[in-house]
């Protein structure tokens, strides 16, 4: 190993706030040992997921291959990169399986080879793999209390998922990319060459509200959740899901602006979240 372990966790705590300050507002609230471990699981799943989003230049083939042998390294013990020599002591201390990260990669190769979803149905099988596989790589480090989490971890991976989906719609746009379902679109009254235009319409409107309405009903079932992971999880828990409850009341007061802008929430706005959760779970 070429870096301390402190070092290689500072390394992916730093990526994780950097890449995803709304996902990990949540993670300062669990206690070191979780802490740590969720910071190496999600850094490890971000720079999968920049290999597609960021290396639009390259032979993106070749460099999640690349990873992918480094995951493999990781799980013999011997890890090379800063993120791995983190998961590789992370693993020694929960259950985290390989597999879910084998999975996690087979959905960003989905971004290579997919670019439009025809049905719900069908984005649900990409859903499973960069999102589900989320759920199995953290709640082994969560800890919960009942077979039902299961589940329920899956709706909530799934309204991260889609939240992320209705709140990135320009960006991936400008990738070519379009999440959205097909047939939805149609159904709304719209269409995929307005869509690709940005049109501003009363049939973009409906769709998102359709969108945004579909979200919330997972994100009310993840609630269920969250008296089912060990207590010094939960906090941390309610983060993930609140944070991402208040952008989605954000992207439901303007659905336009995700055509033209990064929806994010502020400081203030998360600090107000946090105090909210704060208060929720007191006691």
């Amino acid at each position: 190993m070429t870096m301390s372990l402190d070092k290689a966790y500072d390394y992916c705590k730093k990526l994780t706030e950097k890449s995803g300050p709304h996902f990990s507002v949540g993670f300062r609230f669990l206690p070191p040992a979780k802490r740590r471990a969720i910071y190496a699981v999600y850094a490890f799943c971000r720079y999968a997921d920049d290999i597609v989003d960021e290396h639009q230049e390259q032979a993106l083939e070749p460099l999640l291959q690349a990873w992918e042998a480094e995951l493999e390294a990781c799980y013999r013990q011997k890890p090379q990169h800063p993120i791995t020599i983190a998961l590789a002591d992370a693993a020694q201390h929960f259950p985290i399986p390989k597999e879910g990260f084998l999975g996690l990669i087979a959905g960003c190769r989905m971004d290579l080879e997919v670019g439009r979803y025809a049905s719900f149905k069908d984005l649900m099988i990409y859903v499973d793999l960069v999102a589900t596989t989320i759920r199995d790589l953290s709640l082994p480090i969560f800890g919960y209390s009942d077979a039902k989490g299961i589940h329920l971890g899956r709706s909530l991976s799934t309204a991260l998922q889609l939240t992320n989906i209705v709140r990135d719609v320009g960006e991936d746009l400008d990738r070519s990319r379009i999440y959205l379902p097909l047939n939805e679109i149609k159904a709304a009254g719209y269409s995929e060459a307005e869509l690709i235009a940005k049109v501003k319409n009363e049939a973009f409107l409906k769709m998102m509200a359709f969108q945004c309405k579909r979200v919330r009903g997972y994100f009310d079932e993840a609630a269920y959740l969250i008296p089912m992971v060990e207590s010094d999880s939960r906090v941390a828990v309610s983060l993930m899901r609140n944070v991402y409850v208040a952008l989605i009341d954000r992207i439901e007061k303007k659905p336009f602006e995700v055509l033209d802008t990064q929806i994010r929430l502020s400081l203030a706005d998360r600090a107000k979240v946090v105090t909210q959760t704060l208060l929720e779970n007191k006691g």
